[in-house]
């Protein structure tokens, strides 16, 4: 799908337009190959990078071909309501006269930006692309907030010991967005710094700024996520060490109660055999094993409880 928008400083909103114009923003997502080859001939567009963004293992990086830059980064989306956490390629070409956004998704850019109330348009080519990584950084912040909540919640049951299974393997899967998080994160903040040198983009001093802010707010987005990776770490180890310490006080419990257990057992056994005994012949001789057997098994009781076996 490929579609234009155009909005310059003075639209108070942005326009889409049925045909290309200069400064416009082409927005495209989910090509089809005819439309791959069109972006290349008409728009003098390297189609290998076109499709490089379509990769979904494409790793954020900048490359510049005849005095254009592709800037690919990672966009993080939730395909299904309270499903998976991934993130997509999103690449943006800045060219001489328009800039381009490719993914295979609908990101719904347009929507985002407005909803922000971020101040746009499509004709500052450089302030635009700023804006879009900058919307990049709030969608991973926003997934971030909903999984801090979470691992926060998870470790006050883990303090009150009413941890399951279902929360482990929930705080892997969080582990698992985190790890692809930094990933995503840590090579889009070597982006930002080469955007710095102005070699790239044509830079402004406001546009400067920009980047200052958009360089401090990766670092501190990738801090949160090596924060959120280390407490769930700490929590997985506490849950194991929990667990084995309760699984010992079990077995414990379990050898202390088979020696009690044995105690009677054992003397009825001897008592069993065909062969001369004392008190064999006495009438009270059920009642002194009885007896007997009450009292040993009580002494070990005592001794267990002592040990913290029972």
């Amino acid at each position: 799908m490929i579609n234009f928008y155009f909005k310059t400083i003075r639209d108070r909103k942005i326009k889409r337009i049925a045909r290309f114009k200069s400064g416009c923003w082409i927005r495209v997502y989910n090509p089809s190959d005819k439309e791959l080859e069109t972006l290349e001939k008409r728009y003098s567009l390297e189609k290998g990078h076109l499709i490089d963004a379509l990769d979904p293992y494409e790793v954020p990086r900048i490359e510049t071909e005849n005095g254009s830059a592709y800037i690919f980064t990672r966009y993080p989306i939730q395909p299904e309501k309270n499903g998976k956490i991934i993130t997509i390629p999103l690449l943006i070409v800045v060219c001489e006269d328009f800039i381009l956004t490719l993914s295979s998704e609908d990101l719904q850019l347009k929507e985002k930006l407005f909803k922000q109330d971020i101040d746009f348009s499509t004709t500052q080519r450089t302030k635009f692309t700023l804006q879009i990584l900058f919307n990049i950084n709030h969608t991973f912040n926003k997934f971030l907030n909903t999984i801090s909540r979470d691992i926060r919640k998870t470790n006050v049951d883990l303090e009150k010991i009413n941890i399951k299974n279902s929360d482990i393997i929930r705080l892997v899967g969080f582990e698992t967005i985190l790890n692809d998080f930094l990933s995503a994160l840590e090579p889009i903040k070597g982006n930002i710094s080469m955007l710095t040198s102005g070699k790239i983009l044509e830079l402004f001093e406001e546009d400067k700024d920009l980047i200052e802010d958009l360089l401090l707010n990766n670092n501190q987005l990738i801090g949160i996520s090596k924060s959120n990776l280390k407490n769930i770490v700490n929590i997985r180890e506490a849950y194991s060490t929990i667990m084995g310490n309760n699984l010992n006080k079990i077995i414990k419990f379990l050898t202390a109660l088979t020696v009690v257990l044995n105690i009677p057992v054992l003397i009825s056994g001897f008592y069993g055999m065909n062969v001369a005994l004392p008190l064999a012949q006495s009438g009270f001789a059920f009642w002194y094993l009885v007896f007997s057997s009450v009292i040993i098994s009580i002494i070990l009781i005592i001794v267990f409880i002592k040990m913290d076996w029972f």
